[in-house]
């Protein structure tokens, strides 16, 4: 009998800051166990730009153009570089709790996990290939970056899908980082951006990419896909990260120490221990 994926289409585009904090809380408390499937988020935001935990903002972003344009700058829990959110954008989040220990965790996750997309793609009618271990490309152009984290002893990867987007202002708004000596050298294709139905002889609604994608999971992880709604629980949580950090200047653009956090944590941790029952 094949294992069951948890899907959720629950999205809140006009407001990133709370797409972000629900983008936490759902991976939080499939890491509990409370959630007993696998999931798979598919969602969207409005203008923002989402900054990589451990990244400097001005690094990265054209801090004064993203204010006088009103894009806000909101940052995420997993690492990597700085990536532009529109409307035009399908974003992907995969979250799985090995039920035994994976030796190499994030080979895994950059082959297993990513080969979702890649079954997607190659439905909607191209021919996609990996490079710089989480780009995904299509003839020359990077369509998907990823990013990922085994943060509460779970594989945890997500993405973001260029369909249509803007791709004027994400060139506008986001800075190519300067080489430093310390860097690995990169396929410079991570910054040759292009849209999907650019791509495609037949442009894909956003339905069929969705669709797609679900398909995609399905294949690669051997799973039966199914819709569902996000729990209360989830929506408490995410709210809890909402107010508590994804709203605050602090997270999203000096990122100050983690344990400034503490108590939210402690919070967080403690409601999760009540609930941690199948539900």
């Amino acid at each position: 009998m094949l294992k069951r994926l948890r899907v959720l289409l629950f999205e809140t585009p006009d407001d990133p800051w709370f797409n972000m904090a629900f983008e936490e809380a759902f991976v939080r408390v499939r890491a509990a166990g409370i959630v007993k499937d696998d999931c798979l988020r598919i969602w969207r935001n409005s203008e923002a730009i989402v900054v990589g935990y451990l990244r400097n903002v001005a690094d990265e972003v054209n801090v004064e153009l993203a204010r006088k344009f009103k894009v806000p700058i909101i940052r995420r829990f997993t690492g990597g570089g700085a990536v532009y959110h529109d409307l035009g954008n399908v974003n992907y989040s995969i979250v799985v709790k090995p039920e035994e220990k994976i030796e190499k965790p994030i080979d895994y996750i950059y082959s297993k996990l990513l080969s979702g997309v890649l079954i997607a793609l190659k439905k909607l009618g191209v021919n996609p290939y990996v490079e710089n271990i989480n780009d995904i490309v299509v003839e020359n152009r990077k369509v998907s970056g990823t990013a990922a984290t085994l943060f509460w002893n779970i594989l945890f990867l997500h993405g973001s899908l260029l369909v249509n987007a803007n791709l004027n202002m994400l060139r506008e708004l986001l800075k190519i980082p300067k080489n430093k000596p310390y860097t690995k050298k990169i396929n410079p294709v991570k910054y040759r951006a292009a849209n999907l139905n650019d791509l495609l002889k037949t442009k894909a609604s956003m339905r069929e990419v969705i669709e797609a994608l679900i398909l995609g999971y399905e294949e690669a992880l051997k799973v039966k896909a199914y819709l569902d709604k996000p729990l209360k629980l989830e929506l408490k949580i995410a709210e809890i990260l909402y107010k508590g950090k994804y709203l605050r200047t602090t997270w999203n653009t000096e990122r100050c120490s983690i344990l400034e956090y503490k108590e939210l944590e402690e919070e967080i941790n403690k409601i999760l221990s009540k609930h941690c029952t199948p539900y």
